[in-house]
């Protein structure tokens, strides 16, 4: 349902032709969030984008948001947290997590996105994973112990503290400084995803 209403409101912005975003304001393109939630490095500002592997839009967000992401100043921080709506969510969220604590996310992250949304892998146990990672280089058996480790879980429980935090509703979504949060709907697009969180940057190094 979440991703089938974020279809209707692309579709919306595309029939449309939404212009790219100038001055933004509060409750139009962003919401302004009633507490701030804590970055995970003060002194920088922090860009979190919230997805699941299993959303085509995460997916079709991909080649617009990393090149964006390459291009960040020193003062921003850029994280990815995965979303935690129950069921698929959390294992591939789960799976997420293990594969950034093993430090190979960067190198397969890509490859598990194109697993999901074009090779018809649902990946949907923890065995799978591990069988389709081994493909890309990634040892099965570590997989596994640290999939199950109590370190993972516990960084689980905080992404899903996180995601009640920011109020999200479905994905993908984007936080500037546990202050801001905004998608593809509400601000007209990808690019402009990516217009609205400069300028939230901007709000934000002014403000410093």
């Amino acid at each position: 349902m979440r991703n089938l209403i974020l279809s209707a409101v692309l579709a919306g912005a595309s029939l449309f032709g939404v212009a790219q975003a100038e001055n933004i304001e509060a409750g139009k393109q962003y919401v302004e969030l009633s507490s701030a939630v804590p970055v995970s490095k003060p002194g920088k500002i922090e860009v979190v984008e919230l997805f699941w592997y299993g959303c085509p839009h995460c997916y079709h967000f991909e080649p617009t948001i990393n090149p964006w992401i390459a291009k960040l100043p020193d003062d921003v921080n850029f994280v990815r947290v995965p979303a935690m709506f129950g069921g698929l969510w959390d294992l591939h969220g789960q799976m997420f997590i293990t594969l950034q604590t093993m430090g190979v996310e960067a190198k397969v992250h890509a490859a598990v996105f194109e697993a999901i949304q074009k090779g018809g892998k649902k990946l949907a146990s923890p065995d799978e994973m591990a069988e389709f990672l081994a493909t890309q280089g990634v040892d099965k058996d570590a997989f596994l112990k640290t999939y199950n480790s109590f370190g993972v879980k516990g960084q689980v429980a905080n992404a899903k503290r996180l995601g009640m935090a920011y109020q999200i509703s479905g994905v993908p979504a984007m936080v500037v400084n546990g202050k801001y949060r905004f998608d593809i709907g509400s601000s007209g697009g990808p690019e402009q995803a990516l217009d609205v969180a400069d300028q939230l940057i901007a709000k934000e190094r002014a403000s410093q």
